[in-house]
């Protein structure tokens, strides 16, 4: 039979529809629904609104407008639908004699360069987003040492046995003692409970105290700063990160940075304003901390602070979570709120990475417009579902992700193949809108393959496979349209424990999603997947604002929770909704206000909704998930055998169901798949193509980091019966080729015989080529091989699995392809296609005629064997004049890879 895109699928139809009892119904405010007919109908040609978007870093910056417009027309070129501009650190000297020179961030010519791309940007029917920083997190030169990052200060200093006084710590401008405390024990070992705060604070920097026998500790609590500084500046934009916690900084920031880059757009504002994640570190305090402590939390922090830093009771724990709470509050309303607003007034929108240092929750992103994750962990704790999670309950449609930040280091080792097999670990989590990271601004004359972030991969017009961009973005545009379409249908929503970590938190490390990982493990996460279902991440303040929309709500480890959350659990329950919770009932009061009463009261109701509840139910552990949750709720996606690698994502119409499944993993898998949907008429649908096939009940076969779209509508839509039959090897053209090679930048080299399969780095004289190579030949097909073909296939063969290096950074696909890296395919004149992915095949059917045809099969490779022949880059130069900004990752010792057609190439004919 031949292989034809659809592959073979068996539907098995669950009887009748699964009534599932909701606490209420979806609150999602989704954008218009349309229906399977209308969706069929863009499908072929998604909107542009979809297309990824790319992160532009401008070095220095050190922009020019002719390069500006060439590379933003490049962009479109490949199927970008728009950029995000990131100003960064410098990657070169100024030079009077070249005419180069770094921009200072915020300058007027800056500011006309961010004016003319938005001009540009508009002209050609693209987005653009602005962040409003340089670098990371927010700060600058206008931050003052008063609105700096905020944290407290611990020092602990040995006294001797009937020392009288002891000599206060320095501090700088920006810090404050709060409190003295002195005790048994000394600076490297005390207990936190048996200080003693003192009632005097310093006079003439020394404290006072009533000399003991024996030795003591005195330990000094300030209101300090972290003397974080911008992460990867450009020039004229270095300085502390700025307090998230205080209003004021914020403000300043919005004033000094922001007003000045919004002027630049004039009467066109970007699309929207970006936040890059929170990596605020040591950040966990703030100048009115105390103050708003008492306010929100009903009483003092101050006698509290050793057990706060370094305490280990209980009393410990709940004042962490009252503490870490408070941060939280004001983070929201000091700066995402703010923020946000600010962006709404100026027309625009607050796009934001909101997890991290501080602690943002998941709520968190219910204050801004447009949720953002980052990371493709779609089978153990995401940031990404973080974001995806908060867009389901709070009604954002649109969920982006930064895509592709660690993938396949070094800078230009990422391949086609790299990024479809991370972005659809994204889609997997309900992104919906990829913004890659990135695309590196080269100025003119700069040495091909141009210049690279220093961690990332590049994916711009400098990279030798550029020419087959435009299908690999074509295909993240048609998932990425399809994701958006109807609502979620992720039938299982796992409550974040907020109040635990909290509890757990250190000073200086205040971040809830760092702290998820310990609850919502890799193993809860595959077990939920593994059994056929899609999960939603929930928290306690969602469950108060949008109630449980789901069927069955999973409590990981759940000790402290507040008693209201517990009734409307209880009111889920009672009304049909499932609850599984793993490794036992909540048991704890959440904070320290009246602990002891509101335990007693939580351990009430967790009884209440455990004993006795059909809907409710304890297990010991994550591994008993999956079968809990198959006895409360029929599988959405049923494998014969159950698969780690496979991953799915169900999105529902009015009037049909979505399902996007692939192949996660470098081996095929070859199943059957149930699915819940009980409508009649099933379709796959090509995301790469655009086709969309009759499906046939057959088994389901996944080659390596393969992915299909099944439709279960109500009624028939527009598709094409798959071509059947058993295909057989017509022709072997694996040899006698004639290639030419064209380098980055330069005209295509004389033509060579290739008679064999093999890569061209192994001639010398081209083991440094990074490029082209153009493979040709003239090939005879017989009117016998015509009569009575359905179809004609160019097939190369299968990739070979690969271990993943011990020392490998980031994320790839760990397969090595039998064309090395990408390839168009022309017939005759007409370009039929590319190769770049499994399964290698393409169908040339419509290109092929009787007699003679002229086949061009052009390959390209990375950059890494141009690289690999020269140096590493010297930026000591650099670095004396700027500090050092950066350092290239994985540079060092780098060797050419294989390149060229390295395996069989066969033309197959199905009859």
């Amino acid at each position: 039979m031949t292989r034809t895109w659809i592959g073979w699928l068996r539907v098995v139809f669950c009887g009748g529809a699964l009534a599932l009892m909701m606490v209420q119904a979806q609150a999602q405010k989704a954008a218009p629904q349309h229906g399977i007919a209308e969706v069929r109908q863009n499908f072929a040609a998604p909107p542009d609104d979809a297309r990824i978007m790319m992160r532009w870093w401008w070095f220095g910056p050190a922009v020019k407008q002719t390069e500006l417009e060439r590379e933003i027309l490049a962009m479109k070129a490949g199927g970008i639908g728009g950029f995000e501009i990131q100003p960064v650190y410098p990657m070169a000297l100024d030079d009077v004699a070249k005419g180069f020179r770094n921009t200072p961030y915020l300058s007027d010519d800056f500011l006309g360069a961010v004016k003319f791309a938005s001009q540009k940007a508009h002209e050609n029917g693209m987005r653009i987003d602005m962040t409003l920083a340089s670098g990371w997190p927010y700060g600058g030169p206008h931050v003052s040492a008063d609105q700096a990052s905020s944290c407290l200060r611990v020092v602990a200093v040995d006294l001797p046995a009937g020392a009288a006084s002891v000599a206060a710590p320095a501090m700088e401008n920006g810090e404050k003692l709060i409190a003295v405390f002195a005790g048994e024990g000394g600076a490297k070992a005390y207990k936190a409970d048996a200080l003693q705060r003192m009632d005097a604070l310093p006079e003439h920097g020394h404290v006072t105290l009533i000399p003991a026998a024996g030795a003591r500790v005195v330990v000094f609590y300030i209101a300090g700063r972290t003397g974080q500084q911008v992460k990867r500046a450009a020039v004229g934009a270095e300085g502390f990160v700025l307090d998230h916690y205080s209003k004021v900084a914020v403000e300043s920031h919005l004033h000094a940075v922001a007003e000045p880059l919004m002027k630049a757009f004039g009467a066109t504002p970007p699309y929207a304003v970006f936040s890059d994640s929170l990596e605020v570190y040591g950040a966990d305090w703030t100048d009115d901390l105390l103050l708003q402590f008492q306010r929100r939390r009903g009483y003092d922090l101050t006698p509290y602070l050793p057990q706060l830093t370094s305490g280990t009771s209980e009393v410990s724990a709940a004042v962490r979570r009252d503490w870490g709470l408070t941060l939280t509050e004001l983070l929201n309303e000091r700066y995402l709120t703010p923020v946000n607003d600010w962006a709404k007034a100026h027309h625009t929108q607050f796009r934001s990475q909101t997890y991290g240092f501080p602690p943002a929750s998941m709520s968190s992103n219910r204050l801004v417009a447009l949720p953002e994750g980052e990371g493709p962990q779609w089978n153990r704790f995401s940031f990404t579902r973080w974001a995806t999670s908060a867009s389901h309950v709070y009604g954002r449609p649109v969920t982006s992700a930064e895509t592709w930040t660690w993938l396949h280091s070094p800078a230009f080792r990422a391949t086609p193949l790299d990024m479809k097999a991370e972005a659809d670990c994204f889609f997997l989590q309900g992104v919906n809108q990829l913004i890659g990271h990135g695309w590196p601004y080269t100025p003119p004359g700069v040495a091909e393959p141009g210049w690279a972030f220093y961690a990332a991969a590049v994916f711009n017009d400098h990279n030798p496979w550029w020419m087959v961009m435009p299908d690999v973005t074509k295909y993240l545009q048609r998932v990425s349209y399809l994701l958006r379409q109807g609502k979620p249908a992720n039938d299982v929503a796992v409550l974040l424990p907020n109040d635990d970590v909290y509890a757990h938190m250190e000073a200086g490390r205040t971040s809830l999603s760092d702290g998820m990982k310990d609850y919502v493990t890799p193993e809860l996460t595959q077990q939920i997947e593994s059994a056929g279902y899609n999960l939603d991440y929930l928290d306690a303040e969602a469950i108060q604002v949008a109630g449980i929309q789901y069927p069955v709500l999973v409590l990981p480890h759940v000790e402290r929770m507040a008693p209201e959350t517990l009734r409307a659990i209880a009111a889920y329950s009672a009304q049909g909704g499932k609850v599984i919770a793993v490794g036992g009932m909540p048991s704890r009061a959440p904070g320290l206000m009246h602990a002891e009463a509101v335990s007693a009261e939580v351990q009430k109701l967790a009884q209440g909704i455990f004993t006795g509840n059909a809907n409710a139910q304890v297990i010991a552990h994550d591994a008993e998930l999956g079968a809990a949750l198959k006895s409360a709720l029929t599988p959405d996606m049923k494998l014969a055998e159950e698969s780690a690698a496979v991953g799915f994502i169900h999105r529902k119409l009015d009037d049909a169901d979505i399902y996007f499944v692939t192949n996660t993993a470098n081996q095929a898998v070859t199943t059957t798949a149930s699915f819940r949907s009980a409508r009649p008429v099933v379709t796959a649908w090509d995301p790469f193509t655009g086709e969309v096939q009759t499906a046939t009940p057959m088994p389901l076969q996944l080659a390596p980091y393969e992915s299909r779209v099944f439709v279960f509508s109500d009624k028939p839509v527009n598709a094409v019966a798959p071509v059947e039959g058993a295909a057989s090897v017509a022709a072997d053209w694996t040899r006698g080729w004639s290639v030419s090679y064209a380098a980055l930048g330069e005209k295509a080299s004389a033509v060579q015989k290739v008679d064999e399969p093999k890569s061209w780095t192994d001639d010398p004289e081209l083991r440094f080529f990074s490029g082209v190579a153009t493979y040709a030949k003239t090939v005879t097909v017989s009117a016998a091989e015509f009569a009575g073909a359905k179809s004609f296939t160019l097939d190369f063969g299968e990739g070979i699995a690969i271990l993943l290096g011990a020392n490998d950074h980031g994320t790839y696909a760990l397969l090595a392809s039998p064309v090395r890296e990408a390839a168009e395919v022309w017939v005759n004149g007409k370009r039929v296609g590319s190769v770049w992915h499994p399964p290698y095949a393409l169908d040339v059917t419509g290109a092929l005629h009787t007699g003679g045809n002229r086949i061009e099969i052009r390959v390209a490779n990375t950059a890494i064997n141009m690289l690999a022949g020269r140096a590493p880059a010297d930026y000591h130069l650099l670095s004396a004049r700027y500090g050092q900004r950066f350092i290239p990752q994985d540079v060092d010792d780098l060797e050419p890879l294989p390149s060229g057609i390295l395996g069989t190439v066969h033309l197959l004919e199905t009859k």
